[in-house]
């Protein structure tokens, strides 16, 4: 009997409950604040599966295609996709914020000045903010770079520039991934040089010194030798655009002289290639018999006379004279 009243009590205190002012506001106005915020982020979370739904399609393209690099196209079209999906998903949130100040009855007049206080502070303190998105849109939109660019950015604040692969660009940040396998986050804001690697064409510069005494007319004759059958290598027929071209001397030292020779390769594709070259150099200089300067005089090692052994030889010699 005591179990019965106390379940009967605890269903009419629920049931008032939900007639009271609490249970009401949340029946009317919670549910479709929850629902909105539910919503938001199954929508959000939608956007970023179709852009990287996208960004996936475009690499299968590239891993499933003959080309050795990336085309211009592609690395733009991965890099909107990525700016697109942020800025729908900023968006959706402000849609949503809307809807809720709706739903709580906020008047929007008397948020202008509230407002209009909270924007100064932020045009104060979100200065670097502002900076960073409106120089990513411009490096979107200039297709500066894009995904899977070989890039050395100019930071302001570092002495040495940001080398390394782009693995994502937004309106606010570029992410590269270093030699090092590191991954530096770089504001955009902050970059004040841009110097592409792989822009539609690279070069790779090889410089060869060679002894002053070195006939420089048979060192030429060697070289363009090189360059002609490097394009009928099999490690760089696919990567080079042209023959190489032997640009002739480059500087002069004390024991040496220093000739350059460049090629046009794939985008990123310039010191792989240079490597290569570097090693059909060196070979062909040795078979035709043109050492490197560290190999012109081989080091003399003399053994440094002990002082007794000095002087008694001086006393030797002033005995025969005598």
């Amino acid at each position: 009997m005591n179990s019965t009243l106390l379940a009967f009590d605890l269903a009419s205190h629920w049931h008032g409950f939900w007639r009271g002012d609490i249970g009401v506001w949340i029946l009317d106005r919670g549910v479709r604040i929850g629902l909105l915020l539910i919503g938001g982020l199954l929508a959000a979370r939608f956007i970023n599966w179709i852009a990287q739904r996208v960004t996936r399609r475009i690499d299968a393209e590239y891993q499933e295609s003959d080309q050795l690099v990336r085309s211009e196209s592609a690395k733009h079209r991965q890099a909107v996709a990525s700016v697109i999906s942020w800025l729908a998903v900023a968006l959706l949130f402000v849609m949503v914020a809307v809807q809720i100040t709706d739903i709580l009855a906020i008047p929007i007049g008397s948020l202008v000045a509230p407002a209009a206080v909270i924007g100064a502070a932020l045009g104060f303190g979100a200065q670097r903010l502002v900076q960073d998105l409106l120089a990513g849109f411009f490096i979107i939109t200039e297709k500066q770079y894009g995904f899977g660019d070989l890039v050395a950015l100019n930071v302001g604040a570092l002495a040495q520039p940001a080398e390394g692969t782009v693995e994502d660009v937004t309106l606010r940040v570029t992410r590269l991934r270093s030699s090092e396998g590191e991954m530096l986050t770089i504001p955009n804001g902050q970059i004040m040089k841009t110097v592409n690697l792989s822009k539609d064409w690279a070069r790779a510069v090889i410089d060869i010194p060679v002894p002053t005494s070195a006939d420089l007319n048979a060192v030429n004759d060697v070289l363009h030798e090189v360059a002609q059958k490097a394009i009928d290598d099999p490690q760089l027929h696919d990567l080079l655009l042209d023959a190489p071209q032997l640009m002739g001397v480059e500087s002069i030292e004390l024991d040496t002289v220093n000739l350059r020779m460049v090629a046009r390769t794939l985008p990123g594709k310039q010191f792989e290639v240079g490597r290569r070259m570097r090693v059909l150099v060196i070979r062909a200089l040795r078979v035709a018999g043109i050492v490197a300067p560290g190999e012109m005089a081989p080091p003399v090692v003399a053994a440094i006379p002990h002082p007794a052994t000095t002087m008694d030889a001086d006393k030797d010699a002033r005995e025969q004279d005598k």
